[in-house]
């Protein structure tokens, strides 16, 4: 069978069209390093640009790639080297650009979300956040390292504004340093950061709003009838704050407090012209009559790990009903603490051991705070994905996904919920382009624990996927990364994003030290991944936590926040699951700012490779027989090979023969797809 990439089209005229960028396609780097550099000339520079075979007559040699259409055996994922700068890496139908280093005072530091502004990629940290300048994916540049201490430094932007989640005890209204060590104070920051960010290199914090949960996430949502405000809605996961740190705050129950912080989510509504008086104007309790969802026992692996931790004289902790290994640096911090406390020196002491187990079920209380009764269900969501072109949010919450009419983005209200036992804690939502589908990720273990091993169920710490109709969600399969990873290794679902390849529902999705992987759900019964990256575990004798955060694609590049090692730019190649032309349909999609939970629609200009791209899916379908599909790809060469009214005409003529093969394909509705492609690609100017 012919390889689809080679009815690429170049696009030397085309790109005229769309208003785009274009260099030529590197080759992998295990084969040639120096190539890599040929994408520094600006695949970001312009716009989205596309990987694309070389000029007929430039000399350069095509770069090779793996047509294939089935993942590597053995998956080269398993067993790899570890180390924290050193490991050993494994890349299927993807490569890594570049991977850049923390600046100084974020080394060390927990590296979190990720949101986009122009050329810049703004990368939160437990430390603050800082600004990378990705024109360049080979060489990213910091622009800003903005030091302000908060755990997790959510981030979002839009315009001049940079909007910073802050969750910790010790932050700071201040930005500094020293932590806050009263029980009760008004300098903590537990809320939304709004910085001015109209100089990237010098950032002003202009405003704070405080919740009673803190900011564990946040969800930016531009509303298409209101172009004065932006909205964000808050999921604070925090013990609700004494009253008298913030007026307001009550940790009660619902049935005997109406005012509870608790089972509500918070709405601010920041007005652009004035983002310093940005202000709470709802909180919803969209999930305050759930109740407690179906859970799933402890897996054997678990119930094993769980009997020789205690064997070993581990500390175990209960959280909320669930055995946890209490980590050995956690471990031992508190024990080190315990020994200071006393004026000691040296090793802990027995006795301080026993200090320790007798005191962690009151640490435990007070790290979550008050939990209501038994049967009760969620508390707060963790995140929440909001897609304004179709006025639906997904809420991943707790112990349920639930579905949100934000039509009246002050009062999303709740128009379905679902609950899984397979799913631990629901953490993160994404729809599909056309709004038919939404996939739910299962934070199985909260981002710290070895949940891909060859011993877990593969439906824990997974995708769940969704079809959506009538306003219900409708279970249809599980997605989960497939190779299996170490007990060193922090492996479960995380962030990703959709990637724009017309008439596919692909995403690229962070698995902490699992790496990241590239799928598609567009059969949503049948996901199938057909691309990653991965390296080892940072430490093959202790887990230590890394891994990549999120991994969302912007305009022609993946790019991965790497809890431990930085920043990483990753580019995805040609093969047999995913063509040339596709690619650069999917780069043709461009945006001036990026933020994942606010979801854009993607469209697509009219290009050579558009049409390109969905002749590459009939031919992967079957969608129509070899000789039309050969046929259609010569008469597409040929108009792109003509100019002016010429090419008109052979489109316009091209497009009215495709309008025939409706009815005898068991395509029709992608051969309709195609047909309006090239009519929109001959009515170009």
């Amino acid at each position: 069978m012919t390889h689809l990439s080679e009815y690429h089209f170049v696009p030397s005229e085309e790109i005229s069209m769309a208003s785009q960028s274009h260099v030529r396609s590197p080759a992998r780097r295990s084969r040639a390093t120096t190539s890599v550099s040929l994408l520094a000339a600006g695949l970001l520079a312009v716009g989205a640009c596309a990987p694309s075979a070389p000029m007929a007559g430039s000399g350069m040699p095509a770069p090779q790639y793996d047509m294939s259409t089935t993942a590597p055996n053995p998956d080269p994922r398993v067993g790899l080297k570890a180390g924290l700068w050193d490991a050993a890496q494994a890349t299927w139908n993807m490569q890594l650009l570049s991977n850049t280093r923390p600046s100084d005072k974020f080394a060390g530091a927990t590296n979190s979300d990720l949101a986009f502004l122009g050329k810049y990629a703004i990368q939160g940290s437990y430390n603050g956040y800082q600004i990378w300048d990705i024109s360049d994916p080979v060489h990213p540049r910091l622009e800003t390292a903005y030091f302000c201490p908060a755990s997790q430094s959510d981030v979002s932007v839009y315009r001049n504004l940079l909007f910073v989640s802050g969750e910790g005890l010790g932050g700071r209204v201040d930005c500094g340093a020293e932590g806050v060590k009263d029980t009760v104070s008004q300098v903590r920051l537990r809320g939304l950061r709004i910085f001015d960010i109209s100089d990237l290199a010098h950032p002003k914090y202009i405003a704070n709003v405080q919740t009673c949960r803190g900011s564990h996430t946040h969800t930016l949502l531009t509303d298409p009838k209101d172009a004065d405000n932006v909205y964000v809605y808050i999921s604070g996961s925090a013990p609700v704050r004494s009253p008298n740190e913030l007026a307001g705050c009550s940790g009660g129950m619902p049935g005997t407090d109406s005012t509870t912080a608790l089972f509500r989510i918070e709405v601010i509504k920041v007005p652009l012209a004035h983002p310093e008086q940005a202000a709470i104007v709802s909180s919803p309790r969209i999930f305050n009559d759930l109740v407690a969802p179906p859970k799933h026992g402890a897996a054997p692996a678990d119930l094993a790990d769980i009997a020789a931790a205690k064997a070993r004289g581990a500390f175990i902790v209960d959280i909320m009903g669930q055995q946890v290994v209490l980590p050995n640096g956690f471990a031992n911090r508190m024990l080190d603490s315990l020994v200071k406390a006393r004026n000691g020196t040296g090793a802990p002491t027995a006795a301080d051991s026993a200090e320790l187990r007798a005191g962690l079920p009151a640490m435990i209380q007070k790290m979550i705070g008050n939990r209501p009764g038994a049967n009760a269900g969620p508390t707060q969501c963790h995140d929440i994905t909001v897609y304004p072109a179709i006025g639906l949010a997904g809420g991943a919450c707790e112990g349920y996904g639930l579905l949100l009419d934000i039509r009246d983005p002050a009062h999303p209200v709740r128009i379905d919920a679902v609950s899984d036992s397979n799913f631990s804690y629901w953490h993160s939502a994404t729809f599909n382009n056309d709004g038919t589908k939404v996939l739910f990720s299962d934070e199985w273990g909260g981002g710290g624990a070895p949940k891909c091993r060859a011993t877990d169920p593969k439906e824990w710490g997974a995708d769940a996927i969704f079809t959506l109709a009538n306003d219900k969600m409708h279970f249809q399969s599980y997605y989960k990364m497939p190779a299996p990873q170490t007990e060193m290794e922090n492996c479960v679902a995380h962030n990703g994003s959709l990637i724009p390849v017309p008439g596919r529902d692909v995403m690229v999705q962070s698995w902490y030290q699992g790496g990241v992987s590239v799928f598609d759900w567009t059969d949503a019964s049948h996901p199938k991944e057909i691309a990653f990256f991965d390296r080892g575990p940072v430490d093959s004798t202790h887990m230590v936590g890394a891994g990549t955060w999120s991994a969302y694609w912007y305009n022609g590049v993946i790019v991965s926040s790497e809890i431990a090692r930085g920043l990483d730019v990753l580019a995805l190649e040609p093969s047999g699951l995913l063509s040339q032309n596709e690619l650069d349909a999917a780069k043709s999609v461009h945006f001036d700012h990026f933020n994942t939970q606010d979801q854009p629609k993607f469209w697509w200009p009219a290009s050579f490779a558009l049409s390109g791209a969905y002749v590459d899916q009939l031919e992967r379908s079957n969608g129509l027989g070899t000789a039309r599909i050969a046929a259609v790809r010569a008469a597409l060469k040929a108009a792109w090979k003509a100019s002016g009214g010429k090419r008109s005409e052979m489109l316009t003529a091209l497009a009215a023969s495709v309008d025939s093969d409706v009815a005898g394909s068991s395509d029709a509705g992608k051969v309709t797809t195609l047909a309006a492609s090239i009519r929109e690609l001959a009515a170009a100017k």
